[in-house]
């Protein structure tokens, strides 16, 4: 689009723009044919005769004719740019996230006779832009509309439309819905003579340049009623997507006959469509959209998350925890998830000094629901620990229950009045739905039930009676799932259902337990996210170094975990005050081969790197894992960082399929470290950087290896750049500390 010379320009608005650290202005410009809204990092323009939208980022990045649309079940398809009139205005507001210029467009006229009202709101303050679409029909106060499909942007071929991301190394950011399965984070690359990638990223995504980490990161901010998906697809020109939806009610099936990570269990996993909205008016949710450094743009969205759903806090040092996961077996298949003497295990961990330092160590114990275990039986082992100056973790599961599948039509739900038949979700053939398929199976519970609330009071009385103060809570995704049948009639959607289940679960365990417990999830979607103050990174991790090496799971493995982790960094301190790495092993997890020091160090430094809690679950009936637990676990260095883990930026992300990961991360601070991470087992990592890459002064530098204190080298007064060098399937942790000569 060409500016027509005749400009008017309505007014200017001071403002600081965080990331450039510059003084620039708002400024809103008239054009015969189009309205723009800048600032020093972005801008808007509104075709008055299209609709369509344009969003500049200062690092290059273009949105070129964007439209927003709703698919509604009677009149089908209205898109903005189908209609045969806009109007576009401007006006301040001030909201929760700041202040600025709101941009409103109108687009009416078509044969439906919906309007669609798009808003921008470009702030003042931050360096990021939200909009949304709303659609009315006639005059919004009689006719209803409904619909499971809207969009508030789109870049549609039809529409000659493009995202472009400039860089020598473009790549696509896919997440999964949820972090079960150990799905992997897809980084999408442009390669000569191979088709162009498409797919769909669930909540957020971004487009950048792996070079310098330049891009676009887009997201919702809105998770109390639709998932929201962002479909994709790649031009064969390199750098140029060329379709892209970022809409409003997402619900896939998870399908075995595609590869894991590419729509078999990535997805929302559902067996039913997304429920829809219906009302005088139904909005899609605020989608974010922040140019230039992807590091920054994604703790800009963490941020606005919480500022706009809110988040826990934690007060006092960080909780360390043993989790008995990693000693017995799974989910109650042997019977046990508690060694017999599992005193001995308490006896051990008093033993570390460090590790009992910072705060009163959690003796976990999971899958206690699967009622292998009575609460007296806890209670009584609560009783032992707590004269160790331990206390007792709990597990428990609230919207989904395990079961044998051949005996569920009659069997109760346990500290309720129902039959598990009276609580299921149902699939799109009215049918129970299994979260987890098998003939000892998991089947998903309707969060809304009055069946649901008595059964987490009941597991919350339980936790209570045994004195615990943290609780791991899994399966969640399982109540996000959309259903035909819900008790509650006014939820209308999956993520609404969620939602709904986990305030109530938040505030009867405030209730019943004490504001001061301490809530990690496990298997769960990312959002919403206010109501725990930890999440899983991954699934669990069983601490080897990699997904192919012999005699291991092919998943669960440190790589696994810190590839998705690069990407996920920004989540500590933003969403919540802590992520969770799963636990640390100090020889072997269950019956799987034992770890090399190595991996058990590198396992260590990536726990470090995410600002993850500490967790541990060692068999300590064991002499090698008791002699390594008090060389590492109990390291004075590593378990003081724990008592306010920080995660680390990185350096370098997690880039392609390959296990041959090279990823690096640094802490800046008094004392600035750096963690590098070597999963190539045959090449070297050898790496150089420049002191303003770490936000280095421009003094001498001592080097010192982290958990021994030792100086290992030093970067001299004068000396730009500086190198490492990692061996080959090995990682290394360091401080880089200010020399006062």
């Amino acid at each position: 689009m060409k500016f027509q010379k005749r400009a008017v320009i309505k007014y200017l608005v001071p403002c600081l723009l965080l990331l450039s650290a510059a003084v620039s202005a708002q400024k809103v410009t008239k054009y015969d044919d189009s309205l723009v809204v800048s600032t020093g990092g972005s801008s808007v323009s509104v075709n008055y005769k299209t609709g369509r939208l344009n969003y500049r980022f200062g690092n290059g990045v273009v949105l070129d004719n964007t439209i927003a649309y709703v698919n509604e079940l009677t009149d089908g398809y209205i898109s903005t740019s189908a209609c045969r009139v806009h109007q576009a205005a401007t006006g301040e507001f001030e909201n929760d996230l700041g202040k600025g210029i709101r941009v409103i467009i109108r687009h009416s006229g078509n044969d439906a006779g919906i309007t669609l009202t798009q808003q921008v709101l470009v702030y003042q303050d931050h360096p990021y832009l939200l909009t949304n679409v709303t659609a009315v029909k006639g005059d919004g106060t009689t006719m209803e509309l409904e619909t499971s499909d809207i969009c508030a942007l789109a870049v549609l071929p039809q529409e000659k439309a493009q995202l472009l991301q400039p860089g020598a190394e473009p790549r696509f950011l896919d997440v999964p819905f949820d972090n079960d399965n150990w799905s992997h984070i897809l980084e999408r690359k442009w390669e000569p003579g191979k088709p162009a990638f498409t797919g769909i990223s669930f909540e957020f995504a971004s487009s950048y340049n792996n070079d310098d980490f330049s891009g676009l990161v887009m997201g919702s901010i809105s998770h109390d009623f639709w998932k929201t998906g962002i479909v994709y697809r790649a031009s064969a020109q390199k750098g140029v997507i060329d379709s892209l939806k970022i809409y409003d009610g997402a619900a896939t099936a998870d399908n075995p006959s595609l590869p894991p990570d590419y729509g078999g269990n990535d997805g929302t996993h559902d067996h039913a469509p997304h429920g829809t909205m219906k009302g005088k008016s139904v909005n899609s949710s605020f989608i974010y959209l922040c140019g230039g450094d992807t590091r920054k743009g994604f703790v800009e969205y963490g941020n606005a998350n919480a500022l706009v759903n809110g988040k826990l806090s934690w007060k006092g040092n960080a909780p360390v925890y043993w989790n008995s996961f990693g000693v017995e077996g799974v989910l109650g298949y042997e019977g046990r998830m508690m060694p017999k003497d599992v005193t001995k295990i308490a006896d051990f961990i008093q033993t570390l000094p460090n590790f009992n330092k910072y705060s009163k160590p959690v003796i976990s114990i999971d899958s206690y629901d699967q009622s292998i275990y009575t609460t007296s039986l806890l209670a009584s082992f609560g009783r032992y620990i707590e004269k160790k100056n331990q206390q007792l973790g709990f597990y428990f599961i609230p919207f989904a229950k395990w079961a044998w599948k051949n005996n569920t039509e009659n069997t109760k739900l346990e500290g309720t009045d129902y039959n598990l038949s009276d609580v299921v979700l149902r699939d799109d053939k009215n049918q129970p739905i299994w979260f987890k398929n098998g003939d000892w199976g998991c089947l998903a519970l309707d969060p809304t039930h009055p069946g649901v609330r008595q059964f987490v009071i009941y597991n919350l009385k339980q936790a209570k009676e045994i004195g615990a103060k943290f609780i791991k809570i899994d399966f969640l995704t399982a109540g996000a799932l959309e259903s035909t049948r819900r008790y509650d009639p006014n939820v209308r959607t999956g993520l609404q259902a969620y939602n709904y289940g986990m305030k109530m679960l938040k505030a009867l365990a405030d209730s019943i337990m004490g504001k001061d417990v301490f809530i990690t999830e496990a298997i769960s979607p990312m959002f919403p996210s206010q109501y725990a103050h930890t999440r899983f990174v991954s699934t669990d991790v069983y601490s080897h170094l990699r997904d192919d090496e012999p005699g291991f799971p092919h998943y669960g493995s440190t790589e696994g975990s810190l590839a998705n982790g690069s990407h996920l960094w920004w989540v500590q301190g933003t969403l919540w005050p802590y992520t969770n790495m799963d636990v640390a092993i100090m020889k072997n997890f269950e019956k799987n081969h034992d770890l090399t020091e190595n991996e058990i160090r590198t396992r260590l430094f990536a726990m470090m790197s995410m600002g993850s809690i500490l967790g541990d679950g060692s068999d300590y009936r064991d002499k090698l894992a008791d002699e390594r637990a008090e060389k590492y676990l109990d390291n004075k260095y590593l378990c003081a960082y724990f008592s306010n883990p920080k995660a680390f930026t990185p350096l370098i992300f997690a880039d392609g399929e390959t296990f041959d990961q090279q990823i690096a991360f640094y802490l800046p601070g008094a004392e600035t470290l750096l963690s590098l991470f070597n999963f190539d087992t045959k090449k070297q990592f050898d790496r150089s950087w420049r002191r303003a890459d770490l936000g280095l002064g421009s003094g001498e530098y001592i080097i010192k290896d982290f958990l021994t204190d030792q100086p290992i080298g030093k970067i001299a007064k004068g000396q730009d750049s500086f190198s490492f060098s990692i061996p080959t399937a090995d990682a290394i942790m360091v401080k880089l500390v200010p020399s006062n000569q």
